[in-house]
């Protein structure tokens, strides 16, 4: 199986702070580090570096050339990447000293891609292969109807979570992955619900597509059709967790590619999270295959 991940290419800006900022105040950051990021770019990133073969697509500026030697160096194959005259998407994260994060995101790059660069991308992937999806750019149906049409199947994290999900033919996703809050916005219910209320009622909202719900310390479930599967974390020390969901996904599908059981994957992409929040920064955390699979 081949990934075509059609998805966000960012800068990000980490100010480490005390707490996260509230309205009206100023804080002294302890440092600043800029790094590669984007959900989409570390999805890609965590994909190839777990084994997978995958092809970024999506647009970034002259100040974002760095992200493809980056991208290029873990193996994701980064020909379908646009460059344009203008800014690469930025992030802005507060990470404060409980390793807790806040996110400010400009789409740059992400939000001017179009139609003809995602149909030409469409051209080099047929039945077999999978599109993987984020919502940090544009065009999101257009890709999902474009990916149905070739035969590919499609998995998409509704991350960041907004009104905007509700327009998409969610119907027509293979595999689906929220985090609670995003799961019981998309399932109408409250947080307050349980994990496997949430669970249910998406299962039985989207009866042909497989729901990966991550609730943080709790783990995971795995909810389609009759199936339920629950994975505990992989218990580390936390240091910095802002790509675990993205490192998660990343090694799920891999593991699936290589025809592992969706229990196994469950527990591979777990302890790949576990290890990448272990760690410091986003791209950068995300462990090697041999970490993950040979120990």
């Amino acid at each position: 199986m081949r990934f075509l991940n059609y998805g966000s290419v960012n800068i990000d800006l980490v100010f480490a702070v005390d707490h996260i900022v509230k309205g009206g105040e100023t804080l002294q950051s302890t440092s600043l580090i800029r790094s590669a990021g984007g959900k989409g770019a570390n999805q890609s990133a965590a994909l190839a570096k777990a084994g997978a073969e995958v092809f970024h697509a999506g647009k970034l500026g002259e100040d974002g050339l760095f992200l493809l030697d980056l991208l290029q160096s873990y193996g994701v194959d980064t020909s379908l990447i646009h460059q344009y005259d203008g800014a690469t998407g930025q992030a802005i994260i507060q990470l404060d000293k409980l390793k807790q994060n806040s996110i400010i995101l400009f789409g740059g790059g992400n939000a001017a891609i179009t139609t003809t660069e995602i149909d030409a991308s469409f051209k080099h992937f047929t039945t077999g292969d999978m599109l993987v999806l984020q919502n940090e750019i544009v065009h999101t149906e257009h890709l999902i109807r474009s990916a149905k049409s070739h035969g590919m199947k499609i998995c998409m994290n509704l991350a960041p979570f907004d009104a905007s999900l509700f327009d998409l033919p969610l119907d027509m996703l293979d595999i689906l992955v929220v985090n609670e809050i995003e799961g019981a916005a998309l399932a109408g219910l409250s947080e307050q619900n349980s994990f496997t209320e949430i669970l249910e009622k998406l299962v039985g909202t989207y009866p042909n597509t497989e729901i990966l719900l991550t609730i943080g310390k709790q783990g995971c479930w795995y909810g389609f059709k009759d199936q339920r599967i629950h994975e505990d974390i992989y218990d580390t020390p936390v240091v910095d967790t802002t790509a675990a969901g993205d490192t998660f996904i990343g090694y799920y599908l891999a593991a699936l590619a290589r025809k592992f059981s969706v229990a196994e994957s469950l527990r591979y992409a777990s302890k790949a999270a576990g290890l990448a929040v272990s760690r410091p920064g986003a791209m950068a955390s995300i462990p090697l295959a041999v970490e993950v699979f040979n120990q």
